[in-house]
This record gives structure tokens, sequence and C-alpha cells, in this order.
């Protein structure tokens, strides 16, 4: 197969071959400004799926272990999904174990959570490592790059990667997809002057400015969130508010980020990774969604409330800055001021 062209390697749909047989993410080239001209598809080597390019089933009772390469993606979010479809088929075949391969580039504090998950789902591995130490006897999956595969813009993001992994998704109960596995992570102790008393919070700030609750209407939430529970209103970053306390200094990793949401009366937040940790740990919420309709991410949290704003403009969008996009953004917002919203999704 001939080497990628650089813009082909970069929104490849799967991992990358160097020209002396080193697995590589596309993800670690992108963020180092790395040569991208001399990489093939990982696809290209036959004992290593990739369900974009052929769909695939596996039977788990055989396996006994699986390599992951390139999963699950570089964010907190999609992480902890895709590690949630790998803990629902570890418990229906306990004897099963993981080695996932993951982009070295991939920032700290997701980082953080694999190495939070790995006594839970296995052992992971920085990438790049020689296609030739996976043992030819043991299943080889490839889910790299996954933002550029045609289904993960189509399906519920949990039912992308049990897919992706060869397993029907009706086959997993919904109560396994909801990120529980989180329960059995070694979270610290609050250690604050909050420690010892009820608060909710407010995660605002998604990892893309499309997506979060913009400045204008977060003073709003924290009015309707002390209307609701007279209880003081946490965060992160800065709101000019009576009711509100910026505890960002006091959350310097990702062991203190699951720690403030696991412990919170109610959360509120949008389509940010804090949705799907408060799933795992049973936390009320209620989610807004602008670019990706809720029911893509939060379908099977039994304790979440979400509403789909209308910016129909923005459906599909993965990442946006830009001023007009987020003036839209702004707009169906303040459209909710108006409306009894927090009657209807403040109920935990």
């Amino acid at each position: 197969m001939p080497f990628l062209d650089p813009v082909s390697a970069l929104s490849n749909p799967g991992s990358l071959l160097s020209h002396d047989n080193q697995i590589v993410a596309s993800y670690d080239l992108e963020v180092t400004d790395a040569p991208v001209d001399t990489y093939r598809a990982l696809s290209s080597v036959a004992a290593i799926r990739n369900a974009n390019i052929a769909p695939f089933n596996i039977d788990y009772s055989d396996v006994t272990h699986v390599h992951v390469i390139n999963g699950m993606g570089v964010t907190l979010g999609d992480s902890i999904m895709g590690l949630t479809a790998l803990a629902a088929i570890k418990k229906q075949h306990p004897a099963l174990s993981f080695t996932i391969y993951r982009p070295n580039q991939a920032p700290t504090y997701v980082k953080q959570l694999y190495e939070l998950a790995a006594p839970v789902i296995g052992s992971v591995v920085d990438l790049p490592v020689p296609l030739a130490s996976l043992p030819n006897d043991e299943l080889q999956l490839d889910i790299g790059n996954h933002l550029f595969w045609t289904n993960f813009a189509s399906m519920p993001m949990i039912d992308f990667f049990l897919w992706a992994l060869g397993i029907e998704p009706g086959d997993i109960k919904a109560q396994d997809k909801s990120n529980d596995w989180l329960k059995q992570v070694a979270v610290p102790a609050l250690k604050s002057t909050w420690a010892p008393q009820e608060y909710v919070l407010l995660c605002a700030t998604a990892s893309t400015p499309v997506r979060s609750i913009p400045d204008s209407f977060r003073s709003e939430v924290v009015d309707r969130l002390w209307e609701r529970f007279h209880l003081p209103v946490l965060g992160f970053g800065a709101i000019g508010h009576d009711h509100y306390t910026d505890i960002t200094s006091l959350s310097p990793d990702t062991t203190h980020f699951l720690a403030w949401v696991k412990n919170a009366r109610f959360l509120v937040t949008s389509d940010t990774a804090a949705v799907h940790i408060a799933a795992g740990f049973d936390v009320p919420t209620a989610a807004f969604f602008t670019t990706i309709p809720g029911d893509m991410r939060v379908r099977d949290y039994r304790h979440c409330t979400f509403l789909d704003l209308d910016v129909p403009e923005l459906q599909g969008m993965h990442a946006s800055g830009r001023a007009h996009d987020l003036e839209t953004v702004d707009r169906a917002y303040a459209g909710l001021k108006a409306t009894n919203w927090a009657e209807r999704m403040l109920i935990g």
C-alpha cells in the first residue's frame, strides 16, 4: 500500500504504520507538527481489525487477551465511554484482559484517567510500538482516530465503541452503559472547607466553546440552582455571583475532579466529561446540548435530564470557537431565560 498524503494521514480512520513498521497515532504527529508523508494506514495489516474498514463480530468467550490500538480518544468524555465499553465486555467475561495502546501526546489529565482505569480494565502502553511486538495469536483491534469514522457521527457514543469492538450494542444492558466502572476507581476524599457540607456543582466549560454554557447564561444557572436547592454553588471558572465559588484551585488533577463530581448533590453541565462522570456515580444531572443530540451521549444515564437547544445550523459540529457560531449559541441560551427550563431540569 502506498504512503498516505499528509492530509489523509491526519484524517485516516484508524492508526498509522511508519516506514519502519511502528504503530503510530496520527494525533501524536499532529500535535508535535511531525512530518506525515511516510505513513501507511494500519488497516493494511491483515491481522489487525478495523470495524470502519470491515465490520466484524467477536465471541469474547473464546478470547483471553485483547490489544486495543489507539483507543479511546484524547478527550476525557470519549475516554470514559470507551472504557465503559471495555468494562461492559469484561463484566460478561471476567477472565478477559486488555492492553490499550495510547497516543503519547494525549493531555495529562486524560492520561491520568487511564492510570486510574488500569486496575479495572488492563494495562496501558504509550505509542509508538513496533508492529512486531503484538502477538500474532492474540486479538488486535484498531480504534484509532475514531472522530473520522462514519458511524461515530451517527451512533450513540457507547454503542459506537461497542460496535468498534465487535459487540452488538443491544447485547449489553443499559445499566452497563452508564460508566459504573468509575465506582471501582480510587477517588481521594475531599480535603477542603467544602468537604463536610452539601453543594451543587456547575461544570460549564466543555472541550470546545461551541458546546460550553456561555458566560451570559452562567449567572442564570447559579440563580436557579440556589432557588431550587439553597446550597452553595461550586464550579470551575469565575462567575460574579454571591452564591457561587470557583474551586478550580482545589481540583489540580483528574482524581480530584472525579471527587468533586462524585460528591455533588446535583450537577449542571453541558456536553462535557462531567456528565459522564456524574452518571458513573449516580449524581442527578441537568445537561445542555448544542451540536450533538443529547440521546447520542446520555441516553442510558438514569439520573440525567437533558435539553437540546434549537441550533440546527450547528448540528454535527465537533468543535468551534468562531464568533458567529458562539453568537448563535448565546442567542439560544438567552431564549431559555423566559422559559421554565429550571422547573423541567432541576429535578434531582
